[in-house]
This record gives structure tokens, C-alpha cells and sequence, in this order.
């Protein structure tokens, strides 16, 4: 089947596309660097293409990575990117807008600027070549590795810089200069090429220079009131949610742990529960997944679980006595998710995650109890100070689940350490691969046979490829140029002569200036 057929396949089992006529108003093409069905599981996607369709000025088409035989095909006939609602070519849009929540998707940009067929750097890009922005948390947190590759980056919510971003482009068209200009008065709006950065001959930023009254410092905006969030805009089966409509009560985390970009930055909102309720009345669907990072906090979880006529599905737990008052409300639930992130106490507390043994414990006999059939446990390896004692640990921890029931399957998902900027262990650097590797073997060894017990690890090539596009500057950018030619990220580095262990095997002094430092 051809891009094209796939296309029109998905379309016509959408409910809630939008088509508007494109006359007189600010066409935007609002792409995830993934695939269909990656992006169409993203809240925040949906929910910027349901914002910019809600105004009479502009429309919001969509476009994706192509699947791999779709992508061979593409890329074998030269074959140009075109959207999903009209299927035009990207370079017939004002504003091509990246949606970018994971690191690892940053490639993909490069590939679908290729196949859009517009230069790669902002610098070789004309007036007439559409605007091309991004956001989403990956470029709030750290713009740098795909800085020269982008126009405008929206440093926030979308909700708050959607709409000032579309007024100031009604008032000056593709007029960078100008456009420029007004946006450097407002919040959240970053202008790469309105920065020039200087290095030591070690990659060490030395100096960062902004030009024509820009602002050193950038302010990340925030909405204010989550009850004016965005909301889910398209249901379609093709997504890892099918046909689930989802519901945001929740934005950041209450309990700020050390790792977690979430917590550490990003201000805690929550939504009430008439406005939940209102959204679920006025939705077709008939299942919904309440979307939060510590739903165990939010004050309605019980209300909601209680309403009549649909089915809820929540993402995770915390590991708590308050969890107890609401397991009694999973009845029917097939699977559930805790994160105790580390096996040891000890551990546990250096991250700052405030959670006991024997509430985990409790929290697991009690899912078990009322029929769980899945218990999902999440941990992490490679944290700051971890030694094989502790891999040691979180295998003790999950013997002594098993032991509180015979009854259901327990998943153990083993993620690799990555510092986020913004969070307290910014500086630190990741744990050597050998040990890593050494301490998911101890994992995977101790329960290889067990048929009730399963462990999923992150392959740990991924994990380091995220730490350097994490953590990374402007520099970085010649890697995701090269891996146009090589999937392979450390052979692009060692063509283009980066050493990615400065950026994720250092760590970095108090007064060392960061790519990120200019986000307030």
C-alpha cells in the first residue's frame, strides 16, 4: 500500500479530523517526528491541532514520520512530505510546527525536513520557505542539539503561545525581522539565530551573546488555569490508546524527585472535576484514560472512578497509604502500574523518593488481592552513587512481592538513568556502560526461568543517545546532520568529531555555564 492509500485508511477511520478551506487564514502543518501511531497517542498533539482548528484564522493539518516501508519509498523516489488533511506538499504551508516530547525523535526531524525537501539550517532558509517552530517539553528543557535547525522555538505551554505566536504572524507575515521583533518582547519565545555562542577548544561554553535587544534570559510561559488546558481531538483505533480518549487532570508532580524533568520543571496544576466531567460528557468515546504523573495526588481520583456508563483507565500509581482507599475502585482492571524506582531504601531516599518498602509492599498485596492481572514495576539502573548492591536489591524487593501472592504476573520495566537539565542531578554524568550492562544481567539472571516474573530493559544504546541529545549544545547538531547518512549515532559522531563523553561521562562544575542556563 502506497503513503497515500495508508493515508486516506487512517483518515476514514478517524472520528473528529478537521477540514477546513485554507483561503485567508495561517495554514500551519503540525508534525510529530514519529510515526502515526506514536503521535496520535500524544495528548499534547492532539490537543495544539484541536487549538489551532478552534480559531477561524488558521487550520491545523498533520503530518508524520513515514512508516519504514512508506519512508524506503519516499526517500527511493525522491517523493515529497505532504499532510494528512489535504495531502499538499509541506512547503505550501506558513509554518511547518514540530511537536517534540522525546529526544530520541530528534533525527526524524532532520529526515522529515529532508523529505519535506527544505534546508536543514534556519540560516539557508528564505522568506519563502514556510516558518518551521517546535515545542514540547524535549526543546523546553534544552533547545540547543536542534537550535540552528529551527526558526522560533516555543519555550512552555502551548496554550499560552499558540495563539500569541498565530497574532503576531496575522500582523507580519513571513517577515522574520519583524516578527522577530515582536516576539522577543513576550514570553517563551526563543530565536536561535538572535544568539551567537563561543566555546573553549574543549566544547565548554565561554560566552553566549544575544543580539539587537533579545533577552539573555528566557522565561518559560505557563498557563495558568489547567481547567483551559487543551483537549483531545481525534479518536482513531490506530494509536496505542484505541479509541480511547484522554483526559489531562493533572501537570507536573507534587513530588519533585531528583531525576524527573516533570516534577523539577514544570509547575503543578490541576483541574477540576467538573470541567473533567463536562469533557467526558461531551465526547463520543466511551473509554477514557486519566493522564497525570502522580494521579495517587489528585484530589477527585476517587469521583472519577466512580462515574457510570464508561471505562477509566489511569496510568500509575504511587506506592502509598492513599493508594489503598482507591484500589477497591480497580476492580476489572487487568493491569496496573507502580514505580518504586530503585530497590533499596537507600537509594530510594537519594532521589528523593519518599516511598517505604512496606508501602510498596502493601500496595502490591492489596492490587493482587482485588485481581490484578499485571502488576507493572517500574525501576531505574544507573542512578548517582548506585553500586551492583543495589541492582541486588530491587531483585530482593520483587522476591518479596512474589512471595505476598502467587496470583497474576508481575512486569518489571528497568530504564537507564539519563540527567535531565533542570532537575538537581543536571550535572551529573551517566553511569559507564559496563556497569550498567553488569547490573541488568544481576536483573534479568536472577529470575531467567520465572515464568510469572518478566523483565523489559532499555536497550542501553538508546539510553546514551538520549543523554547526549539531553544534554548537548549547538555542536551537537553535526551528529543529527551526519545520521542522515548513518542510523548509527556513535559512528556519527566519531565522522564529525564529537566526543559524546563530554557531554554525558562529566560532571560538570557549579560554575560551569550549561546549554540550557539561559531558560529561567
Amino acid at each position: 500500500m502506497s503513503l497515500r492509500e495508508n493515508i486516506k485508511s487512517r483518515l476514514s477511520t478517524e472520528k473528529g479530523t478537521v477540514y477546513k478551506n485554507p483561503g485567508g487564514k495561517i495554514s500551519i502543518c503540525l508534525i510529530y517526528p514519529n510515526t502515526y501511531y506514536i503521535g496520535m497517542s500524544n495528548l499534547g498533539f492532539q490537543g495544539i491541532y484541536g487549538l489551532i482548528n478552534a480559531r477561524d484564522d488558521s487550520l491545523a493539518e498533520r503530518a508524520f514520520l513515514p512508516d519504514s516501508e512508506d519512508l524506503e519509498e519516499c526517500l527511493r523516489k525522491n517523493q515529497a512530505l505532504y499532510s494528512y488533511e489535504s495531502m499538499r506538499a509541506l512547503t505550501e504551508f506558513d509554518v511547518l510546527a514540530f511537536s517534540v516530547s522525546f529526544e530520541n525523535d530528534y533525527p526524524n526531524i532532520i529526515k522529515i525536513l529532508k523529505l519535506a525537501h527544505i534546508p536543514l539550517k534556519n540560516r539557508d532558509r528564505t522568506e519563502r520557505h514556510p516558518l518551521i517552530v517546535g515545542g514540547g517539553i524535549a526543546l523546553s528543557s534544552n533547545p540547543e542539539p536542534v537550535a540552528q535547525f529551527f526558526d522560533i522555538v516555543m519555550l512552555g505551554d502551548g496554550e499560552v503561545l499558540i495563539p500569541e505566536f498565530i497574532e503576531a504572524l496575522k500582523e507580519t507575515g513571513r517577515d522574520k525581522k519583524r516578527l522577530f521583533n515582536i516576539l522577543k518582547l513576550k514570553e517563551g519565545f526563543y530565536i536561535p539565530t538572535m544568539y551567537d555562542i563561543e566555546y573553549d577548544n574543549e566544547g565548554r561554553i565561554i560566552k553566549r551573546t544575544s543580539q539587537e535587544g533579545f533577552p539573555e534570559k528566557i522565561k518559560r510561559a505557563h498557563l495558568k488555569d489547567l481547567n483551559n488546558g487543551v483537549r483531545f481531538s481525534i479518536l482513531t483505533p490506530e494509536t496505542e490508546f484505541s479509541d480511547m480518549h484522554l483526559l489531562e487532570v493533572m501537570r507536573s508532580c507534587p513530588w519533585r524527585c531528583h531525576f524527573c524533568l516533570t516534577g523539577n520543571f514544570i509547575p503543578l496544576r490541576t483541574r477540576g472535576l467538573e470541567s473533567v466531567l463536562e469533557e467526558i460528557r461531551n465526547s463520543p468515546a466511551r473509554r477514557f484514560g486519566i493522564i497525570g504523573s502522580s494521579l495517587t495526588e489528585y484530589r477527585y481520583i476517587k469521583e472519577l472512578l466512580q462515574v457510570e456508563g464508561v471505562e477509566l483507565s489511569i496510568t500509575s500509581l504511587r506506592a502509598s497509604p492513599k493508594t489503598a482507599e482507591i484500589i477497591g475502585l480497580l476492580k476489572g482492571k487487568k493491569s496496573v502500574s507502580i514505580a518504586p524506582e530503585a530497590g533499596s531504601g537507600r537509594l530510594r531516599r537519594l532521589v528523593n523518593k519518599n516511598i517505604e518498602e512496606e508501602d510498596i509492599l502493601s500496595t502490591a498485596e492489596l492490587l493482587f488481592k482485588y485481581g490484578i492481572e499485571i502488576l507493572k514495576l517500574y525501576f531505574m539502573v544507573g542512578l548517582p552513587d548506585e553500586t551492583d548492591d543495589d541492582a541486588m536489591a530491587i531483585v530482593e524487593l520483587v522476591k518479596k512481592i512474589r512471595v505476598l501472592s502467587r496470583r497474576g504476573f508481575i512486569s518489571l520495566s528497568i530504564s537507564i538513568f539519563v540527567p535531565k537539565p533542570h532537575t538537581p542531578f543536571e550535572r551529573y554524568p551517566m553511569e559507564r556502560p559496563e556497569n550498567v550492562k553488569k547490573r541488568l544481567n544481576i536483573i534479568k539472571k536472577a529470575f531467567r526461568g520465572e515464568e510469572t516474573i518478566k523483565v523489559f530493559h532499555e536497550i542501553p544504546k538508546y539510553a546514551y543517545m538520549q543523554g547526549l541529545f539531553s544534554l548537548g549544545s549547538r555542536k551537537v547538531s553535526e551528529v543529527l546532520e551526519e545520521m542522515l547518512s548513518t542510523e548509527d549515532w556513535q559512528k556519527a559522531c566519531s565522522i564529525r568529531g564529537i566526543k559524546p563523553e563530554f557531554y554525558i561521562f562529566r560532571k560538570k562544575p557549579i560554575d560551569e555555564v550549561l546549554p540550557w542556563s539561559f531558560i529561567e
